[in-house]
């Protein structure tokens, strides 16, 4: 079956590093600020200590796994290995929902962007029309996606460097102990999802291991160079930008109360140089890249996900077929294109946000109990990269996960419900209609 022969090998540790910084960088532009709405300064920098914890380990641990098991369906092959289908397909089906339901809250960000400087141009419109024009990239083939992304990429962190080297000057430690925790400890918790945001998607570099050069030593490279990236952005991000007139000044459109916003860092930069300035302008205009390389680089990493459940029947398997053109999961793209924008039409992106979460935080869960079944099931596994401090890396990732989990299903009940019923369905669908040949 030629059709379903091979995704092409062209990735490389830097194109893997661009990827990984890609998938996230978007979440150092918008939606991390209305965590400091929950929880004030104090209580977001808690949550964001305690998740950047979680990432660390998280990311050590599952470099492990990628390195061990290189498939395009990453915690669902990992956990297939460890605990069986059952367990595999719930993984598989968590990270689809992380990976599809991501793409819509940034999309809409995108066309906010656009709307700005063209009015005439309705938010929905814009948004739809780049789900297009970036699935028929990614449709294209995975070298032209991952060049495209280490470009704006690079371009991004080049931005957020100079937003902290105008921001920093002006800082003053008083505006960032200011009202530090406003709703107390309840408020830490609260802040946890917005927490996740700063560093969601890092995940999707194992998605692309079937398509690098030598995963078993250049995965590992690319999470820990992308790990260490982001770190260093967000302390310097969440810095700077409280630092400047406190977090009421960066979470609300008038500085005070009222309507949030989604743009932290131009309200930042408009009480240092004002909105007419050329920085001003070009901090908006190159934000954008960064909104458009997660955007982008999680349509590439979900199109590996709903393949590989597709592949092995796990989800109608027409999902599972490799363009025979451009040997790039063209089916898996275009479905996923189409829940996306129906996703989009909700104009829900708080709530999309959240309930991508909770698929992130099921699939950090799971694969941090694969990692500890398959070091005992499997001792012989080859392991070209092994997780440091084992077992303490993947045990505090899995703690931090679960409780997070568990806060935020306290904190968004509703949403959890939703989140849970779709776990629910879809795997009882799957044990009534899974082929019992596949």
């Amino acid at each position: 079956m030629t059709e379903n022969k091979g995704l092409k090998k062209t990735l490389t540790p830097f194109m893997l590093w661009g990827l990984g910084v890609g998938y996230v960088i978007s979440g150092m532009y918008f939606g991390w600020n209305l965590g400091l709405e929950k929880g004030g300064t104090g209580g977001m920098a808690i949550a964001t200590i305690v998740i950047m914890v979680m990432y660390v380990t998280f990311t050590f641990s599952y470099a492990e796994l990628a390195c061990a098991i290189p498939k395009a369906g990453g915690v669902f092959d990992y956990a297939n290995k460890a605990m069986g289908k059952n367990i595999g397909f719930i993984a598989g089906i968590a990270q689809i929902v992380e990976f599809i339901l991501a793409p819509p809250a940034i999309a809409f960000a995108i066309g906010a962007y656009f709307n700005a400087f063209f009015p005439q141009v309705p938010i929905l419109t814009s948004a739809i029309a780049i789900y297009f024009v970036f699935t028929g990239l990614n449709v294209y083939g995975v070298k032209a996606a991952a060049s495209f992304e280490v470009i704006i990429t690079v371009l991004a962190v080049g931005e957020l460097l100079l937003f902290s080297g105008i921001a920093l000057p002006k800082f003053e430690v008083a505006n960032l102990t200011h009202n530090a925790m406003p709703n107390g400890w309840g408020g830490v918790f609260a802040a946890i999802p917005f927490a996740i945001w700063f560093f969601l998607g890092i995940e999707g570099i194992a998605n692309v291991a079937e398509e690098t050069k030598n995963p078993q030593k250049d995965i590992s490279k690319g999470f820990g160079w992308a790990i260490f990236t982001l770190a260093i952005l967000c302390i310097l991000i969440f810095v700077a930008a409280t630092g400047i007139a406190g977090w009421e000044a960066i979470v609300y459109k008038n500085g005070i109360s009222g309507e949030t916003s989604d743009s932290p860092l131009p309200l930042a930069l408009a009480k240092i140089t004002g909105s007419n300035h050329l920085m001003y302008h070009l901090l908006i205009t190159v934000g954008l890249f960064g909104l458009v390389a997660s955007f982008h680089g999680l349509i590439l990493a979900a199109g590996r996900s709903t393949y590989e459940m597709g592949r092995v029947h796990n989800i109608p398997s027409f999902l599972g077929k490799i363009s025979p053109r451009f040997h790039t999961p063209a089916n898996a793209l275009m479905g996923n294109m189409v829940i996306g924008i129906l996703a989009l039409l909700s104009g829900k992106t708080a709530e999309i946000i959240i309930v991508s979460v909770f698929g992130a935080l099921t699939l950090y869960i799971i694969s941090m109990i694969s990692i500890i079944i398959l070091r005992k099931k499997e001792p012989e596994l080859p392991r070209p990269f092994r997780a440091p401090f084992y077992p303490a890396f993947p045990i505090i990732s899995l703690i931090i996960a679960t409780v997070s989990i568990v806060a935020m299903f306290i904190f968004n009940f509703k949403l959890g419900l939703i989140y849970f019923s779709i776990l629910i369905v879809t795997f009882l669908l799957y044990r009534i209609f899974k082929p019992s040949h596949a």
